[in-house]
């Protein structure tokens, strides 16, 4: 077994948490799994996993480990798709991750608009929490990722390529409007690690208000529970332009909003050369909505 294919069973152990789950992720024998890791732990000369009554789990040194297992995996995949994209990069592959509603909103339309114009392009999606897609541009895992803005641990080692409006609002039923007040209604959260929920909390903390809470699992949630009069919740108005515009839901006054929350498009220092072709794509195609960086600096300077 190669030293890659150890990687990947101990990166898959890590992530289903037993033996079983890794063989099945990488369809291959328990044993297979458990000679990888066994092969790793004698290369470095150190134990990369305990027992755990019958199963198993990282020690610290595993779990230190198996993050450079992510980074050298997701490094060795982007060398192969930069040394494919510059020979041919209109026949190269791009990963993308995004976060849920810059998935649901913006991502169907770019990679439509982009694919007919490179067919022979082999795009790739993860949609996913802000918390997961930022760790994935860390580890080299994508290429590309549309989220907000990223962590500050993070800017000097990836750029922002382009910017797309978005702007979060509060919306309700049409009732939900009369007499609002932000510390007696219900408010609609998103999963931990939405990064609209972390808005709606400061926002709240701004408000000083302690108002019930309801969390729902996904953005299409939120807004149908919204939409069905269980409270009022902090969304994109992009993303509910045509709920807004059957009144099925209204834009509710509360202090503090608007927000502006643009979306980012951000990349490795370096990007593979398909993946240059895509943000060019993105950023010439005017009726995507987005706009380079630097035509955004020169706008605000």
């Amino acid at each position: 077994m190669t030293t890659k294919a150890r990687l990947r069973a101990l990166v898959e152990l890590a992530d289903t948490g037993s033996v079983r789950g890794a063989a099945e992720r990488l369809v291959v024998t328990e044993s297979s799994i458990s000679s990888a890791v066994r092969a790793l732990s004698a290369e470095i000369g150190i134990a990369l996993i305990d027992r755990d009554g019958r199963g198993v789990k990282l020690t610290a040194a595993g779990q230190c480990y198996v993050e450079y297992a992510r980074r050298i995996l997701g490094l060795h995949d982007e060398a192969i798709l930069a040394a494919r994209g510059e020979a041919d990069p209109e026949n190269g592959s791009v990963r993308l991750a995004a976060v849920t509603t810059a998935g649901e909103l913006l991502i169907p339309a770019a990679l439509a608009s982009f694919r007919a114009r490179y067919p022979g392009v082999v795009l790739h999606l993860e949609v996913a929490s802000r918390n997961a897609v930022w760790p994935m541009l860390a580890r080299h895992e994508v290429d590309l990722v549309v989220a907000g803005r990223p962590p500050d641990d993070l800017r000097k080692k990836t750029r922002v390529r382009a910017v797309s409006p978005n702007t979060l609002i509060v919306v309700g039923q049409p009732s939900a409007a009369t007499n609002f007040e932000p510390s007696s209604a219900t408010w609609l959260l998103r999963e931990p690690g939405s990064g609209t929920r972390s808005a709606t909390m400061a926002l709240l903390d701004d408000l000083d208000v302690r108002p019930p809470l309801l969390v729902l699992g996904s953005h299409g949630a939120v807004v149908a529970a919204a939409g069905a009069g269980l409270g009022v919740t902090l969304v994109s108005q992009q993303a509910v332009a045509a709920q807004l515009d059957s009144g099925a839901l209204v834009q509710i006054p509360v202090a503090g909003t608007p927000l502006n929350r643009p979306w980012h498009l951000v990349s490795q220092l370096t990007p593979t050369m398909s993946t240059q072709l895509l943000v060019k794509h993105l950023v010439a195609e005017r009726g995507l909505g987005w706009r380079p960086i630097s035509a955004v600096r020169s706008a605000a300077s």
